[in-house]
């Protein structure tokens, strides 16, 4: 088990400036505006030979009775149960603050271990900036600065100095399946995450765009192991106008190309937009499997029901090869159907397809329906397995330059259905074989040259 440090502190501390530093990644949105990050967010993090995971927090507000820094401050207290070791900043720069004790006195009540963090400490002499925080009864400050790295690697080996150091080959391999979860905003993405955990993991707040970030979450079901990634939602391009929400749209497509599979989750409630479409095209350009949800279906009368079920099959009809689920992730309904399709597209996407099979399915294709001729008719040989994730298939033949987008698709459906791939795009490249003497120019023999030059001398004969 690896040693979890979290990260506590008023909102604008610096925490995810260090979170980012610890496990040398951008994965934390940064920006000078408090309340930035607003869930919890787990990253791995490396000191020599040494693992551990951290762990960043919104920003405590211990006053907070309701609305988002409410449910801020109790993701805050959730992870401060899980951790090890708690990493407790506070701002050098500002001082010692009433919120700062308050704090203070509830990390001593859980019994965690606290390590205390003055940042922004950078040219700062060390008695100036630490002194007034001994009053918060946490033994001696540590001056740290976040954004320059200034005591940074102390303060980590600090911190795990009394946990044993990992056993070689310990560490869980990443060869499970990686879920993310995306869509518009309010469409109840962190709802059905939270359906899925079992737990209310994320905040799921009746507020468009209360998720900012990405949230990658380590959990197990029926003995296997998944990482699940709750998005922030997309709108369209003319509707981002803020920086942190661009930041998040990037978080998210980035989430997507992470992923192994993606839940596409849309509101019953509305008409199939455009930008649920749109989301749609990137899934699949991305080329990952995917799964389409339904979201809050049970407040659907028949009607209601039987117009959402056309508009899917009208608008988005290029994902004939999605399963397709109807879930209230409120109350839980349709949750298991969504994870056994999951499992399904993810086998699919990560299969292995032998090549003598793939060269049989493609010759009993060829032989059902030729591609069409131009000048040449193109000629497919062999077949065989480039790539996963999406699968790739590469067939190897003479002219198939000349193969139309049509055929292309005929192949692609009849590979899934020989293989029986439910869930994920498949793409085939083709690769001509190239011409040996393409280009080479082969000097004529002598017997040849004495042909020519006679065929020369009787054409002048003959004509003069």
């Amino acid at each position: 088990m690896l040693p979890t440090l979290v990260l506590v502190g008023r909102p604008n501390v610096g925490k995810s400036t260090l979170f980012n530093r610890i496990t040398r990644s951008r994965d934390a949105l940064v920006a000078d505006q408090p309340g930035l990050t607003r869930d919890r967010h787990y990253g791995r993090g490396r000191i020599g030979e040494r693992p551990f995971l951290v762990v960043d927090t919104g920003g405590l507000e211990p006053v907070a009775r309701e609305g988002i820094l409410f449910e801020m401050a109790k993701q805050t207290r959730q992870a401060v149960d899980e951790a090890d070791i708690v990493l407790f900043m506070v701002d050098g720069r500002q001082g010692c603050t009433p919120q700062d004790k308050i704090i203070a006195e509830q990390l001593r009540k859980t019994g965690r271990p606290v390590l205390l963090l003055v940042n922004k400490a950078e040219g700062m002499q060390r008695a100036a900036v630490t002194n007034e925080f001994f009053e918060l009864g946490l033994g001696e400050p540590l001056p740290i600065s976040s954004a320059h790295g200034d005591n940074v690697s102390e303060m980590v080996e600090l911190a795990l100095e009394d946990f044993p150091p990992q056993a070689e080959g310990e560490e869980a391999q990443d060869d499970h399946p990686k879920i993310a979860i995306v869509g518009r905003p309010n469409v109840g993405k962190s709802t059905l995450v939270n359906a899925i955990l079992g737990e209310e993991r994320v905040i799921a707040f009746d507020q468009p765009g209360t998720t900012r970030d990405s949230i990658y979450i380590d959990f197990e079901r029926a003995g296997r192991q998944y990482t699940i990634i709750d998005t922030a939602g997309v709108r369209r391009r003319g509707k981002v106008d803020e920086a942190i929400e661009k930041f998040s749209v990037i978080k998210t497509l980035q989430a997507v190309e992470d992923a192994n599979v993606v839940v596409l989750v849309v509101d019953g409630r509305d008409q199939i937009t455009e930008q649920d479409a749109h989301i749609a095209d990137f899934v699949l350009e991305a080329g990952r499997a995917l799964v389409l949800a339904v979201n809050k279906w049970d407040g659907l009368d028949e009607y209601q029901r039987a117009t959402v079920k056309r508009d899917i099959e009208r608008k988005l009809h290029f994902l004939s090869f999605a399963k397709l689920h109807f879930i209230s992730a409120l109350h839980g309904n349709g949750i298991p159907g969504v994870l056994k399709s999951v499992d399904e597209a993810y086998a699919a996407a990560m299969a292995k397809l032998p090549t003598p099979q793939l060269t049989r399915v493609l010759i009993a294709a060829v032989e059902k329906q030729q591609p069409p001729r131009s000048q040449f008719r193109p000629k497919m040989r062999y077949a065989h397995q480039g790539g996963s994730n999406p699968p790739l298939i590469v067939i190897h033949g003479s002219a198939l330059d000349k193969i139309p987008d049509s055929y292309r698709r005929y192949l692609e459906r009849t590979f899934c259905e020989a293989f029986k791939l439910q869930g994920t795009p498949l793409r085939i490249e083709f690769k001509a074989g190239k011409n040996p003497f393409e280009g080479r120019k082969r000097p004529l023999t002598e017997s040849e040259q004495r042909t020519a030059h006679r065929a020369r001398i009787r054409g002048r004969r003959l004509y003069g």
